[in-house]
């Protein structure tokens, strides 16, 4: 996979008082908003909100296309990153990383001038990776060699290599602890970021397989997506509280505190949308027609907009496993919250 983190939810409390949240999370009614085209060819992976800077950072191919959430529109690009996968903001140091999986590097970029400012050197394939903003370090987790690359934010030298005892996917910290999916263990690691070592193993059963995580912080809670599961686990205890089912090919949580909706972006062409009414009871509130291929998403929690990636496929595709994408028709889809009954965008 590919791919918000305690910083992001630290930096939007005050953005959050601003913008009005829907009513009530089970009476929310998500439909498509806008369509921001890109166009450029390859393939893509984790997308990440930097509501601060009112940015949207899109992996696509071997660069990290650039977004004004605000408007809507292409503004840049972070070029050079072979083989890209997750994109993770640094607001404070005015620093961007990527995980670069094809040259088994990160770069540090600025976030002013999209520039690269150093590469650094991680394990084999880094994929998903984590701001952790308490310490300043990035996690880059690496799905080849199973492990972990510690790296100070700030200097830009690896501090700690951790292994994991398995393949890692996406990841999210509380500050003092950082979660990771194991997908092939079926299970979450848990990171102590003082120690740099894994401290717990928590199974995820009836989930497997588990790639996207989101995370509520105030109720103590990560959401998990499973082989059509959204796995609903309590990191306090560890256990496995509830779960909802969802689509086929799910890549990407995210999770609204305001409105304490968690999402599940499915490869088949949907997102569920589920509300917490309690920290351990998950309901399904819609499922979201987005488009094939659509797996990757990340949210807004200043506008309570979501973001997934997308490509038009050739006719005659549908019934491939993999069919051909139609050239330059890489796009973001926008949704949000409107009323019921309100028209689709076009």
């Amino acid at each position: 996979m590919n791919r918000v983190s305690l910083s992001l939810v630290l930096v939007t409390a005050a953005l959050l008082t601003l913008a009005p949240a829907p009513a009530r999370g089970d009476d929310v009614h998500y439909q498509l908003l806008k369509t921001i085209p890109v166009g450029g060819e390859g393939g893509w992976d984790y997308l990440t909100v930097d509501s601060e800077g009112r940015r949207l950072y899109v992996s696509h191919g071997a660069k990290a296309v650039v977004i004004d959430l605000d408007k809507e529109t292409v503004i840049g690009e972070i070029t050079n990153t072979p083989g890209i996968h997750g994109i993770a903001i640094a607001p404070k140091l005015g620093r961007a990383f990527t995980s670069n999986g094809r040259e088994n590097k990160v770069s540090i970029v600025d976030l002013k001038t999209l520039g690269t400012i150093s590469r650094v050197d991680t394990g084999a394939n880094p994929d998903a990776i984590l701001f952790e903003p308490l310490r300043a370090e990035v996690y880059a987790f690496n799905g080849r060699s199973q492990n972990a690359t510690v790296i100070d934010a700030q200097i830009g030298k690896v501090v700690a290599t951790i292994s994991l005892g398995g393949k890692p996917e996406f990841a999210q910290s509380d500050g003092g602890r950082v979660f990771v999916n194991i997908e092939d263990k079926n299970e979450v690691a848990v990171i102590d970021t003082t120690k740099h070592e894994v401290i717990a193993r928590w199974p995820i059963a009836p989930g497997e397989g588990a790639s996207g995580m989101a995370i509520d912080l105030k109720n103590h809670r990560l959401f998990l997506g499973a082989e059509k599961l959204m796995v609903l686990l309590d990191y306090d205890s560890g256990k496995v509280v509830g779960s909802v089912p969802i689509g086929d090919g799910v890549d990407a949580n995210a999770f609204d505190p305001a409105t304490q909706l968690a999402f599940a972006s499915c490869g088949e062409g949907t997102t569920t949308i589920a509300h917490a009414a309690t920290p351990d009871k998950l309901t399904v509130v819609q499922t979201l027609q987005t488009a094939r291929g659509a797996r990757t998403m990340t949210i807004d929690p200043a506008t309570h907009k979501i973001y997934l990636a997308a490509v038009d496929y050739e006719k005659g595709g549908e019934a491939q496993r993999r069919p051909n994408a139609v050239a330059g028709s890489f796009r973001v889809l926008v949704f949000g919250p409107t009323s019921v009954g309100a028209p689709p965008a076009k």
